[in-house]
């Protein structure tokens, strides 16, 4: 295919597809390198963001996807009347990093965190599209393992969960390590 004709085939391809289609796949379709694919897909978001267009292309792990750009939301809204989805609470907030940041992880892991039960919580969160299951853990009763899906990395506008923010070190931590570095310095040398 010529230059051009890549592009806008791959434009075709995310636009047709509505969910995220994996770099590997566009470039066994269109039969061109990764290499290739993702040079096209970086002038094809370039393009996107110079024209200042309504819909762009994001990047999710290895996939990438055509979505509206968050400032016509409201307008999407309206068109379509959805209402707001209700906020999520401070419960779901909790659970959805102690997921995101510890991922995979079990419910009896949240739990353990928490110091709560969150079996309400997490079939919100899965409800909602936020977490999954992942797979089941090799341990007697085989509990279920938790992650993050997609739909999380679109809302919190991340590529990957490598892209959240550090934690916040935690003040006890800070103290006692403070303290222990001062009575290390005033230890008499034996």
């Amino acid at each position: 295919m010529e230059q051009m004709n890549l592009k806008a085939a791959i434009e075709a391809i995310l636009f047709a597809s509505g969910a995220s289609v994996e770099l590997s796949r566009i470039a066994q379709t269109l039969e061109i390198t990764e290499a290739q694919a993702q040079n096209e897909i970086d002038a094809l978001i370039s393009d996107y963001n110079e024209a200042q267009r309504g819909i762009m292309i994001i990047k999710l792990h290895n996939s990438y996807q055509m979505v509206s750009r968050k400032e016509y939301a409201e307008q999407i809204r309206t068109i379509m009347d959805l209402r707001r989805n209700t906020p999520l609470s401070q419960a779901a907030l909790e659970v959805l990093a102690v997921v995101a940041y510890n991922q995979p992880v079990t419910k009896a892991f949240v739990e353990q965190v928490r110091g709560v039960d969150c079996s309400g919580v997490i079939g919100s969160l899965t409800t909602k599209g936020l977490i999954e299951e992942k797979g089941r853990l090799e341990l007697p009763g085989r509990p279920l393992l938790y992650g993050t899906t997609e739909h999380f990395l679109r809302c919190f506008n991340i590529s990957s969960p490598e892209e959240l923010p550090p934690l916040p070190e935690n003040d006890e931590e800070k103290a006692e390590e403070s303290e222990n570095n001062s009575a290390e310095e005033n230890k008499e040398p034996d």
